[in-house]
């Protein structure tokens, strides 16, 4: 479940609360479930996948891809697998951490983790949204943002 904390310390954990916040910012949530399919499931138990086993995973949740690729003709997909292990892994995440933007759509599908998204309002106040498991959000091109793990680093 997300949870989106405002900079006065309000805390909102119902999708509808937090689309309503975000909305001035155009940046979508929904909850996507990643099914009852074992073989997806014992896929999203390892910390670390090879090439093949990241495929066979997109492929369990390409319904998802597919809808994105005709709603909005994203045309490709991949997988990024992190957690505690990686080498130099606080180094590839400070690319990140501080707020910046991106010419094209931010989008994220988390599947197992969470994360942190952080965001500059029109009003210039600050949120932050906690992305869970079976969470995606797409955050527009030139959206002042930043990104960061939580404690557990996955």
């Amino acid at each position: 479940m997300a949870i989106l904390k405002l900079e006065d310390g309000t805390i909102y954990t119902q999708i509808n609360d937090i689309s309503r916040e975000l909305k001035p910012l155009n940046v979508k949530l929904n909850h996507w479930p990643v099914g009852e399919n074992p073989e997806t499931h014992n896929l999203l138990a390892k910390d670390v996948l090879s090439d093949d086993e990241k495929e066979q995973l997109l492929q369990s949740l390409d319904n998802y891809f597919e809808e994105l690729k005709e709603s909005a003709g994203y045309q490709s997909r991949d997988l990024v697998a992190i957690h505690p292990e990686i080498p130099n892994l606080d180094a590839m995440l400070s690319k990140f951490d501080k707020c910046h933007t991106h010419a094209d759509d931010e989008v994220r599908y988390i599947v197992a983790g969470e994360g942190i998204f952080g965001f500059v309002r029109p009003d210039n106040s600050q949120v932050e949204l906690t992305v869970q498991p079976q969470e995606y959000i797409n955050v527009p091109a030139n959206t002042e943002h930043w990104f960061y793990l939580t404690e557990k680093k996955m």
